[in-house]
């Protein structure tokens, strides 16, 4: 049945295949009153992409740009495992990562000072279970924003790629995921990649540009569809008026910046700030006579503040950005006079904080990473509970925060923003592969990163502090990780497309700091061990760059890895061999799974007697691993061996302390271990002639006693018989 429209137009559907399946783009279905919006399924998932854009252009100094990615529990076929909310409320971090990921091949396809207010709305309606929906709601963003008449220079879209038997392959089931060992997503553009988010298992550098180009080449029918969609749609283009500076007040503010600013913006990084504001207020104050209405000094300045200040510190903070490029590309120089290979001046400490389980200070340049371990059982791992997971669980976690007073501002302090969730996870992942499993070591972990300065790289930093604690925690680590931030500028004019030929143009700079982030084209970090890659993530800031440029700046990056982890080592070797006398002791042991029954037992009555009588704290886990941790080694033993009594199986030939339970004419059952009774017949009682068992045996009475046969019906045979009492 056809949908009537209220704006009387027809629903139109295109579709194409992408890697084995169909991908189908509608439009004029749902969503009347967005600007527009695109149902987009692929299998049996849907997502819908609803773009709205604000009627006036805001008055602000950044692009108002928001992306966010709605997971609906109905679209799993569940219903949160919460159990006082069952409505969807804040995102889950997992779904702000999310958005994360469709927002950075976006965002700089859009013109330096478009000022438009732009919300894009992704909702997964249904969710095939057999792959993650996250990459087709990036198409369905771009899907929509093509239609909305915006200046989007898209369209991109992305693969999530894994690695299985030896090829690539993209929108992989749960259990390949598994396999894989690696989970890289790639967004493109035309040939070009945007973004490349990954975690792997120390994986090869070749191996990730070899995925890139199998990424590049196929995605493009996402890519083709989108454009085959908005022709027959007849996008109509929206005015709009780009917010920049003057070109004649830009080239007025470069040349007196040329002209004053010289060696001085060199050198020491705080210094080179103070130098730039001083810069800046001279600037100001020579333009204020010079262009200030007024009789008076003081009546030109006030009015050079209202009409004009704001305009030239917007172009005096482009002339910075532009002599920094300027300088490298031409001079080779950097902004604290660094070699484009070299990295900033590397101390580090471990050990530093008393009472906590591990701990680490890492310094790099202006930028301070402090770290500190927590270790606890495995029944303090977070319980992930999303659309995609059920009964999830996080035995790692690493969080990151960066207070305001880290860039020497004033700010509100609040939870945490899409940012410092961003370069927690990524620091997360850098370390995951290498962490020893539960079964050797049977502990939660909790890596929280204090960022004490900020000037760049502090994602990276949070990785290396992040792995120096943990060996200072004593958490025996496969191989130590380290990480890098890298950073890209190209000689070509703004605007002009980047190819291949211009990779002796392109300039990577080793250990990133801000002043180059904010004037290059390309920041990504790159996190791994001696053997290969675990982390990866490149933000393009140009329209898209080809992989051949993109495989010269991973080459490099090697180098500052090693480097750095050199560093790292020298300060810890390798992880200590006894954990923090303030950590909880843990001892584990691997029983039948059938047997758990027997440790929780009627309502959970056992484990809380055995918790309540030794102090120890009892986890269980399906698998049959079950953890009994505390401080105190005594509580410990007790309930091990309480544990160990409950689920052990009976043994011919072992002699046992058991107790009478029942006597009969015959003889008398014994309990031998928890659960488990034993038949003592009267004539294993003892070498002498028994006439009545009562005589000799009274129930509660303890006895030991030698298991001498088990039946084929499991029944057990007992002797008291040249066994000493």
């Amino acid at each position: 049945m056809e949908i009537i429209n209220p704006k009387g137009k027809q629903t139109l559907q295109v579709e194409t295949e992408l890697c084995g399946c169909k991908l189908t783009l509608e439009v004029n279905r749902v969503g009347f009153r967005s600007t527009a919006s695109v149902l987009v399924t692929y299998g049996d998932t849907v997502v819908l992409g609803s773009v709205v854009v604000g009627q006036k252009p805001v008055v602000q100094d950044f692009f108002p740009l928001s992306i966010d990615y709605e997971e609906k529990f109905y679209a799993a076929g569940k219903i949160s495992g919460s159990k006082f909310i069952k409505r969807e409320g804040k995102p889950a971090d997992e779904a702000i990562l999310v958005g994360r990921l469709i927002d950075r091949p976006i965002r700089p396809l859009f013109p330096k000072g478009y000022r438009q207010e732009v919300q894009v709305v992704t909702t997964v309606l249904a969710m095939d279970p057999d792959f993650r929906p996250d990459m087709v709601a990036m198409i369905a963003a771009s899907s929509a924003l093509m239609l909305s008449g915006t200046p989007f220079d898209g369209p991109v879209a992305g693969l999530r790629i894994g690695r299985i038997n030896g090829e690539f392959k993209a929108f992989l089931t749960p259990e390949e995921r598994e396999q894989s060992i690696m989970d890289l997503v790639v967004a493109c553009k035309d040939g070009k990649v945007m973004m490349v988010e990954a975690g792997a298992n120390e994986v090869p550098e070749a191996m990730i540009i070899e995925a890139m180009h199998w990424a590049v080449k196929n995605v493009q029918p996402a890519l083709d569809l989108q454009r085959e969609l908005a022709e027959k749609v007849g996008v109509v283009p929206q005015n709009y008026e780009l917010v920049l500076p003057d070109e004649e007040i830009q080239e007025k503010v470069e040349t007196w910046y040329k002209a004053h600013a010289g060696d001085q913006v060199r050198g020491n990084v705080l210094e080179r700030q103070d130098v730039i504001a001083q810069l800046k207020d001279e600037m100001h104050a020579e333009l204020a006579q010079e262009l200030g209405e007024g009789e008076t000094e003081e009546e030109k300045i006030a009015d050079y503040i209202e009409r004009m200040q704001g305009e030239y510190d917007q172009a005096f903070d482009l002339a910075v950005h532009h002599e920094v490029r300027r300088a490298i590309i031409e001079d080779g120089v950097r902004p604290d006079g660094r070699k484009l290979t070299e990295v900033r001046p590397l101390s580090s400490q471990v050990g530093i904080l008393p009472r906590v389980h591990g701990s680490s200070l890492f310094t790099r340049g202006l930028t301070q990473a402090l770290n500190v371990v927590t270790l606890a059982p495995l029944s303090f791992a977070q319980v992930v509970d999303t659309m995609e997971v059920t009964d999830g669980k996080r035995r790692y976690m690493h969080h990151y925060n960066a207070p305001s007073y880290t860039v020497g501002e004033v700010g509100r302090i609040g939870s945490p923003g899409r940012r410092e969730i961003g370069h927690g996870y990524l620091a997360e992942r850098a370390l995951a592969p290498m962490l020893p499993s539960e079964e050797d070591f049977p502990y939660a972990i909790r890596s929280v990163t204090e960022i004490m300065s900020q000037n760049g790289s502090t994602s990276m930093a949070a990785t290396c502090s992040s792995c120096m604690a943990l060996m200072d925690a004593g958490v025996p680590l496969k191989r130590p990780v380290s990480g890098v931030a890298m950073g890209l500028m190209v000689d070509v004019p703004m605007g002009q497309e980047i190819t291949d030929e211009d990779i002796d143009k392109a300039y990577v700079l080793t250990d990133l700091m801000d002043a180059e982030d904010f004037a290059g084209d390309m920041d990504f970090k790159v996190t791994g061990t001696t053997e290969g890659v675990t982390a990866l993530q490149m933000d393009m800031k140009v329209h898209g760059l080809p992989v051949g440029i993109l495989e010269k700046a991973i080459a490099q990056s090697h180098d500052g890895r090693m480097f750095i982890l050199e560093h790292m080592l020298s300060v810890i070797p390798e992880p200590r061999k006894e954990l923090s006398k303030y950590a909880p002791r843990i001892e584990k042991i691997m029983v039948n799974p059938d047997k758990i029954g027997a440790i929780i037992g009627k309502g959970g009555e056992m484990i809380n007697k055995i918790t309540s009588e030794t102090g120890a704290l009892v986890d269980i886990d399906d698998s049959g691993l079950v953890t009994v941790s505390g401080n105190e080694a005594e509580s410990i033993d007790a309930a091990v061996n309480w544990i160990k009594g409950l689920v052990e199986e009976p043994e011919v030939g072992k002699v046992y302390d058991g107790t009478v339970v029942t006597i009969k004419d015959f003889g008398a059952f014994v309990t031998i271990l928890p659960g488990i009774d034993g038949m003592l017949h009267v004539s294993q009682i003892s070498d002498k002639r028994i006439a009545n068992v009562s005589d000799v045996l009274k129930v509660g009475q303890k006895v030991r006693v030698k298991l001498v046969a088990i039946d084929d019906k499991g029944r057990l045979s007992l002797t008291m018989r040249g066994v000493e009492q």
